[in-house]
């Protein structure tokens, strides 16, 4: 078949895979699951050659770690699963270069910690590395950074981690690959009436009650559905759909786009419209930016804020804060995350772009992306 063209894969631009151990790790030898990797690295490459970007968040390390360690078959230590995530991660990254080779892809791995998905400084940066990885066409494999956590980890991490990035890549699309085929009414192992929901439009408490009660037991562990609705509700706010679906398939991407059953839970907005609304109205401005007239017709137009456009700066505010920018009669324009901290973004106001990185040593781009900006109507 032709991946990509129809169905929701086929509708999205920028696509989250989660791909959980239980997929990733053959459980009868502890190795990686070469045949579901390649099944699903080919569909993969299929949406890249159809125009479509994706993004990976693998777990596995640890399960992986755990063979190469001797640790298997026992119950585990936190510092033995953080040694067993650090053994693991090479043959992780192994295991997805191999299956992708065949296809000319490239794959780089980004370990990321919650304080990377909360801390806007860093989520810029993280931010800044997918994107580069994307535009450059290699396939960003996402995984928590386990071998530093300092609280116990647990299953359903990477559902929720696999949202965050979902948001920071600005995605269509995150699909959970998981052991059931999404969300029904009632547990379909016990109840034979159980329906299976196809299409949620909003997460009402019903739809979060079903994942809570009837269908707390699906997945891997602990959390299970339940986990996954919480993801989908990270999602939605940042504009980008979530499809559960069952990963066990020989061809769990092409059974997606041939019908196979699912539940789509829709977004709320476009991505950049729900980051934008974001910017707007949920962040605390620490700080103001007045800019010339010039720059404010550029605004409104959807360029950058340039540093030469810079009249004044008024802080503190650090790298990824978000501040407010008002014209020299005190109006404000726009808000929007600045790239540079209060005493950087002062040395540079009125500077053109040439001269940033001599004043400074180095250049982070516009004093404020446009992919950054909230601009008043």
């Amino acid at each position: 078949m032709n991946l990509g063209v129809g169905g929701p894969l086929g509708q999205a631009r920028r696509i989250v895979f989660k791909v959980g151990s239980a997929l990733l790790v053959d459980a009868a030898t502890g190795a990686a699951n070469k045949p579901w990797l390649e099944a699903f690295c080919a569909d993969a490459a299929a949406l890249r050659a159809a125009g479509k970007q994706v993004v990976v968040v693998s777990s596995g390390a640890g399960a992986l770690g755990r063979r190469r360690l001797g640790l298997s078959g026992r119950k585990i230590t936190l510092p033995e699963k953080q040694a067993a995530a650090a053994a693991g991660q090479s043959l992780l990254m192994r295991a997805w270069e191999e299956a992708f080779e065949p296809h000319g892809v490239g794959v780089a791995q980004i370990l990321m910690t919650r304080d990377d998905t909360e801390t806007r400084r860093r989520w810029l940066n993280a931010r800044a590395t997918v994107e580069t990885l994307l535009s450059l066409g290699v396939v960003p494999v996402v995984n928590e950074n386990d071998t530093v956590a300092t609280e116990e980890i647990r299953y359903g991490d990477n559902d929720r981690l696999a949202a965050r990035v979902g948001q920071l890549a600005g995605a269509d699309l995150l699909v959970l690959l998981s052991d059931i085929d999404g969300l029904y009414t009632a547990d379909p192992r016990r109840d034979p009436k159980a329906t299976h929901i196809a299409r949620v439009s909003e997460i009402t408490p019903a739809i979060a009650a079903m994942a809570e009660g009837a269908n707390a037991a699906a997945g891997v562990g602990t959390g299970g559905m339940a986990t996954k609705i919480a993801a989908a509700r990270i999602a939605r706010a940042a504009g980008c759909a979530t499809l559960i679906t069952l990963g066990s398939r020989p061809r769990p991407l092409a059974a997606i786009e041939d019908g196979a059953a699912a539940t789509l839970i829709e977004a709320a907005a476009s991505p950049a419209a729900a980051y934008k609304a974001w910017i707007a109205g949920s962040l605390a401005p620490q700080g103001w930016v007045t800019i010339d007239a010039g720059a404010v017709a550029a605004l409104k137009t959807g360029k950058s804020l340039l540093a030469a456009g810079v009249r004044a700066v008024e802080g503190p505010f650090e790298k990824g804060d978000a501040v407010r920018v008002r014209d020299e009669t005190g109006r404000e324009v726009a808000r929007g995350l600045v790239r540079y901290d209060s005493a950087d973004a002062l040395r540079i106001a009125g500077l053109r772009s040439d001269a940033i990185e001599a004043e400074l040593g180095f250049t982070e781009g516009p004093m404020i992306h446009t992919d950054d900006l909230a601009v008043n109507s």
